[in-house]
C-alpha cells in the first residue's frame, strides 16, 4: 500500500495537546455486547463495563511519521461532490455521487486494485441514541472489525469464488471519514497509533444489529496507547482509518478510535456531522 503524508490544513492555532477522558472496556471475562438499536426491555444497550481513564491526546498535524501503514491512520485532502447535510441524507445520492469519488481516491492513495464499500453511517452529535437514520458518535474506544470477522466480511459482499480467491491475498477494511457541513467542533475523532496497541489490549465483543451479529474490538486500558487527533478538521480533509489488514510482514493491522469531549470545546460549538464510509481494499 503506497504511504499517504498526513495534509496540515486547518487548526493552526490549535494546542500540541489535550488531556480528555477516553471510554475504555474493563476485562472482566464476559463477552462485551453492544446493540446498534434499543435492545428489548432490560437488555442494556452496552454491556461491556466502562472504564474511563484520562488520556493526553496529541495533535496530528503537528507529528511526522503518522501514515495508513505505520499508524494506521492519517488525513488527506479530497473535495466531495455533495454539499451539505440534506444531500448526506439521500442514500441514493451517496451511492451515486460519493461512493464513486471514494472509490476512486482510495485507489489514487493506496494502489488497491479493487475497492468495494460497504456501507456508510451519518453520524450527528445531536442526535438520540439508537436512531438508524443518522447515529450518535461512539464514545467508546473500538475498532469496527476483528482478525476473525474480517474475511467474513470479504465473503458477505462478494462472490463465492471471488471471495476466496481475494483471501489468497492481501485484502484490507479501511474506513474513509469526513465532517458534514463545517469543521468539526463536537465530539471529535480520538485516534490511537497502531504501534501502541498491544495484543492484550483487544476484547472481542458483539455488535448486534437489527438483521445479523457482527464482531468489534472493544479495548482494554494500556497507559502506553498514544493517541491523536486532527483538530477542526475541515469538510475537505478525510481521515482514512485502517480497521483491518491481513498483511503480517509490520504493516499496522488495525487501529482503535472514539470520539471525545475536546475541554476546549466552546459552549455554543456546532453539532458534529460526518460521514464514514467503509471499503474493503484489494491488492
Amino acid at each position: 500500500m503506497a504511504s499517504v503524508l498526513d495534509a496540515p490544513h486547518a487548526g493552526i492555532g490549535a494546542p500540541i495537546s489535550v488531556e480528555a477522558a477516553l471510554n475504555y472496556t474493563r476485562k472482566t471475562g464476559v463477552r462485551p455486547v453492544n446493540y446498534t438499536f434499543d435492545p428489548p426491555d432490560g437488555v442494556p444497550r452496552n454491556s461491556g463495563e466502562i472504564d474511563t481513564h484520562r488520556v493526553t491526546i496529541h495533535n496530528a498535524r503537528l507529528e511526522i511519521g503518522l501514515g495508513l501503514d505505520r499508524s494506521g491512520f492519517t488525513l488527506i485532502d479530497q473535495r466531495s461532490p455533495l454539499e451539505d447535510w440534506t444531500d448526506y441524507r439521500d442514500p441514493e445520492r451517496v451511492k451515486a455521487h460519493y461512493y464513486p469519488a471514494v472509490d476512486a481516491a482510495l485507489r489514487a492513495r493506496t494502489g488497491a486494485v479493487k475497492v468495494v464499500i460497504f456501507d456508510h453511517t451519518l453520524r450527528d452529535s445531536t442526535a438520540p441514541a439508537g436512531r438508524a437514520e443518522v447515529r450518535d458518535p461512539v464514545r467508546r474506544v473500538h475498532d469496527d472489525q476483528t482478525f476473525d470477522s474480517a474475511p467474513n466480511r470479504v465473503r458477505k459482499h462478494l462472490p463465492p469464488d471471488e471471495a476466496e480467491q481475494r483471501l489468497r491475498g492481501r485484502f484490507a477494511i479501511v474506513n474513509f471519514w469526513r465532517p458534514i457541513g463545517g469543521p468539526i467542533e463536537q465530539a471529535p475523532l480520538a485516534l490511537c497509533d497502531a504501534r501502541s496497541i498491544a495484543p492484550d489490549d483487544l476484547i472481542p465483543s458483539d455488535l448486534v444489529y437489527r438483521d445479523w451479529t457482527g464482531e468489534t474490538y472493544s479495548f482494554a486500558y494500556n497507559p502506553r496507547h498514544r493517541w491523536y487527533w486532527y483538530p477542526e478538521q475541515q469538510p475537505d480533509e478525510v481521515t482514512l482509518l485502517k480497521v483491518f489488514d491481513s498483511a503480517t510482514d509490520g504493516t499496522a493491522r488495525l487501529t482503535a478510535h472514539t470520539a471525545f469531549d475536546d475541554p476546549n470545546t466552546a459552549f455554543d460549538a456546532s453539532p458534529r456531522r460526518s460521514i464514514e464510509v467503509r471499503t474493503l481494499l484489494f491488492w
